[in-house]
């Protein structure tokens, strides 16, 4: 039976410490109609989902966190437990969509089956359907999830963006490490060039490490948008097109991460003044989970991610300002240690014995925290359009969990010539998810009309329609 990792173990019990939690990833296909027959349908989704090991497996726990739980086979599994149908209510539009998508996303998975759902949903508007595949955290990080999501593909997937990601820290093989020099008065050269690349790496480790404690015991600027949540969900997305967006990076020399990141913040600044409330330079520190899966490990079904805590500029007004702020603040993040400096303490946590790791996650899990106000995840996904069972899948929208008493979320995912925002909000603490949505749809049109010259900054941070252009 294979173990879960401390990271993969986090997860079960950061949804513990809190009744109103779950932990559960998604996404969503929309796909071109008309639906095929339901049981020929499900049929073949069962059989592209038993290909994937994890999703015949079952946790099991040991008595008092003596051990991590580890993965077992069930001996008892139906598929059909685990795919389901569904209908949106009529108009079957995006509204009747993203509620439905909340509701089910708001359940926890049941921990005495795999942990996974596959949902058809017919009704759509323009004679299309839906499946939405939720999957627990504890069996996947973002990349991994749309992974398994690329296994219901008709081709079983294709190369995604991510295909050439590298892990935050390379490992050195043994064929890449400097040659000996022949004279040995070089051999002291050589120690002191090589203690001082560790001792650099290491004072980068330990900063990134002081960073990322430093984040999460600082409290942020008061804000609605920490603090307990219902078990209630509200969900909303929107989709920009994947040319603007790099059109904007290449105009003002950021990258899409930048950008995407520089829209969100525009859009929580500008619900934040409808909310009322004062914005300051810590006003929205945020949760951004890096990648540092290898590429030879891109099929593994398990969290390889580490994190930073970059604060977003929403005390900014101009929204190139903003947007160099952002790239400011990611490349000093980046470089400061803290991907790294995660890694590393995640490696550690794996060394610790188990019950003092379980105890010391669910004891921060549940104390009240307020250095981090939202989370901003980017996903790289496929590359061109799939198909399922001979559909077009038209949309392909994220949907990132609520914890930490974080009251929003945001996943962000890119799908051949499009960038997808995923928003969940908690039911009563963030009504306004929509409101997000639209902010950064706003955001991004904005930016392009900078980057394209038919849009200017005046000095007040507004924008004014160039004459002529």
């Amino acid at each position: 039976m294979e173990q879960l990792t401390t990271l993969d173990a986090g997860f079960l019990e950061a949804e513990d410490s809190d009744p109103h939690v779950s932990l559960a990833i998604g996404a969503v296909a929309v796909l071109a109609g008309p639906m095929p027959d339901f049981d020929s349908l499900a049929a073949d989704l069962a059989d592209r989902i038993r290909a994937v090991p994890r999703f015949r497996q079952v946790l099991h726990t040991q008595p008092l966190d003596l051990g991590a739980p580890r993965w077992a086979d069930d001996d008892a599994f139906d598929v059909f437990h685990h795919v389901r149908r569904a209908a949106l209510p009529r108009p079957g539009d995006d509204e009747a969509l993203f509620r439905w998508v909340a509701e089910v996303m708001e359940r926890r998975l049941d921990r005495e089956r795999p942990l996974w759902e596959c949902w058809v949903v017919d009704g759509l508007v323009h004679h299309r359907w839906a499946i939405l595949m939720k999957v627990h955290h504890c069996i996947a990080d973002g990349v991994a999830a749309t992974r398994l999501l690329t296994q219901l593909a008709d081709d079983r997937g294709g190369e995604i963006f991510g295909t050439g990601i590298h892990p935050a820290r390379p490992r050195r093989s043994a064929s890449r490490l400097p040659a000996l020099p022949l004279n040995p008065i070089d051999w002291v050269s050589l120690a002191w060039r090589t203690s001082r690349g560790v001792t650099s790496a290491a004072t980068q480790v330990v900063q990134g490490a002081l960073e990322l404690v430093d984040g999460l015991l600082r409290p942020a600027a008061a804000s609605s948008l920490t603090g307990p949540v219902t078990d209630m969900r509200r969900f909303a997305a929107v989709e920009v097109s994947l040319s603007d967006v790099e059109r904007i990076g290449a105009r003002f020399g950021v990258t899409v991460n930048d950008v995407a990141l520089a829209a969100i913040t525009d859009s929580y600044r500008t619900m934040l003044l409808q909310r009322g409330e004062s914005l300051a330079p810590n006003s929205l520190r945020t949760l951004v989970p890096v990648s540092v899966r290898s590429s030879d490990a891109t099929g593994k079904t398990d969290n390889r991610v580490s994190v930073m805590l970059p604060y977003l500029p929403v005390d900014k007004a101009d929204p190139v300002e903003q947007l160099k702020k952002v790239h400011a603040r990611l490349t000093k993040a980046k470089g400061s240690g803290q991907r790294q400096a995660g890694n590393v303490l995640l490696a550690a946590a794996n060394a610790l014995p188990f019950p003092l790791t379980a105890w010391t996650v669910r004891a921060l899990t549940r104390l009240p925290q307020r250095g981090i106000v939202t989370l901003a995840t980017n996903v790289p996904g496929p590359r061109r359009r799939i198909r399922i069972a001979g559909r077009e899948v038209v949309r392909l929208l994220p949907v990132p969990p609520l914890a930490l008493q974080l009251r929003t979320g945001i996943a962000i995912l890119s799908y051949a010539d499009h960038l997808a925002f995923g928003i969940i909000g908690d039911y009563d603490a963030a009504p306004d998810v929509e409101e997000i949505a639209g902010g950064i749809r706003r955001a991004i049109t904005r930016l392009t009309g900078l980057a394209s010259g038919h849009w200017r900054s005046t000095p007040v941070g507004t924008l004014a329609l160039v004459q002529g252009g």
